[in-house]
């Protein structure tokens, strides 16, 4: 009996964590660009309900531990993009092609291959670019709130210090209670109720250019390969061109209702497909089956988790979004800046695209490829 339960709990911590450790990332992105609170709540919905049903379909056909989330990266980019002309109407236009653009990865190979052909340590430090700003967050929330902050980064050092995979849900809890002692409640914005709230998409080309074409950048770099080297690591191989046509399908039809993008599982992989999940891995794909159900289940609590964050001060919010990303940022910085040779190029693209200015993250790849290509590269050791 407790091997059967085994990935079914396994499933649960899964789905658990995946949901508490990001779904303010993802709150803060749709809120960045234009998103009402109604419109978030409906788009950490409708991410949570796809992205679930992924997961089972998946495991169900190739009964393996294909686990699905969000693109946490890439809510991270939707902060950092901030407003664009023409507001959340154009936002959803450019979730809707960076999902188009996944499908066509799956589908066209050749376009699979030149993703993975940007050079490493660029799309390292364009996604470190990305992150950094919000994993300054809980530095400013210090300075700007500190009689909330300080118990919820209390929390996050303590439960990472002795149970690392709860630090980011204890945060949580922590700014929870911090909010509900201090809070008068008002200005959450949402309702408690599961909502769906479709917007027609519009089109704009700084749109596509600074946010759809980053966003499948992202997407693909910091989830989906990163995600396929877990599974790969735990002696599974993949059937990548079927996921990626699944998420961006997916990705595509939830557009309308908020999403930005559902892709392969990168942080929380390693807990279905590892041996915790199951001795057996034959059996793993039960735990993300399971997650599936269970993501998909807490994607009807997004009103709550919504007004949750509509009574916190934004700061305190971006600060819970931050800590969720650190580990992120280090490895990102890691693939950045480890060959002494390209480390230049590296920081010029991190640079850019931590700086905020329009098409930040657009211009930072731009830039560090040709930096690539216009300078030599000195054999030198780190």
């Amino acid at each position: 009996m407790a091997g059967r339960l085994q990935p079914v709990l396994a499933g649960v911590v899964t789905a658990l964590v995946g949901f508490a450790s990001s779904f303010t990332v993802v709150l803060a992105g749709l809120r960045a660009v234009g998103a009402s609170a109604t419109q978030a709540a409906s788009g950490l919905l409708v991410l949570s309900v796809v992205a679930g049903l992924c997961a089972v379909w998946l495991g169900l056909r190739h009964r393996l531990p294909l686990s699905i989330a969000w693109s946490t990266p890439g809510a991270a980019l939707l902060v950092a993009t901030g407003p664009v002309s023409g507001g959340w109407p154009v936002a959803v236009g450019a979730f809707l092609v960076s999902g188009l653009l996944i499908v066509a990865t799956g589908l066209l190979p050749t376009l699979g291959r030149a993703v993975a052909a940007i050079p490493k340590p660029v799309a390292g430090a364009m996604l470190a670019g990305v992150l950094l700003p919000l994993c300054t967050a809980p530095v400013r929330a210090l300075v700007e709130v500190p009689r909330l902050a300080v118990p919820v980064l209390l929390c996050w050092l303590l439960l990472h210090r002795f149970a690392r995979r709860w630090a980011v849900p204890g945060a949580l809890v922590a700014a929870a209670g911090a909010i509900a002692l201090t809070s008068s409640g008002g200005g959450g914005g949402g309702g408690m109720r599961p909502v769906i709230e479709l917007t027609a998409p519009q089109l704009s080309l700084p749109a596509l250019v600074g946010m759809a074409l980053p966003l499948f950048l992202v997407t693909m770099a910091a989830q989906n390969v990163p995600g396929t080297a877990v599974l790969v690591g735990y002696g599974y191989r993949p059937p990548l061109g079927s996921v990626l046509r699944t998420t961006g399908l997916a990705s595509v039809a939830a557009a309308p209702a908020g999403g930005h993008a559902v892709n392969l599982a990168a942080i929380t992989a390693a807990l279905a497909a590892g041996p915790d999940a199951h001795p057996d891995p034959d059996r793993r794909w039960i735990a993300s089956v399971t997650a599936g159900v269970g993501l998909a289940l807490l994607g009807l609590g997004a009103g709550a988790a919504t007004t949750l964050a509509g009574w916190a001060p934004p700061v305190l919010v971006e600060a819970v979004a931050g800590l969720a990303l650190i580990g992120a940022l280090a490895t990102a910085l890691t693939s950045a800046l480890a060959d002494a040779s390209t480390r230049e190029a590296a920081v010029v693209t991190l640079v850019i695209t931590a700086s905020g200015v329009s098409l930040a993250a657009f211009w930072g790849l731009v830039a560090g490829c040709l930096m690539l290509l216009l300078f030599p590269r000195p054999n030198a050791a780190p």
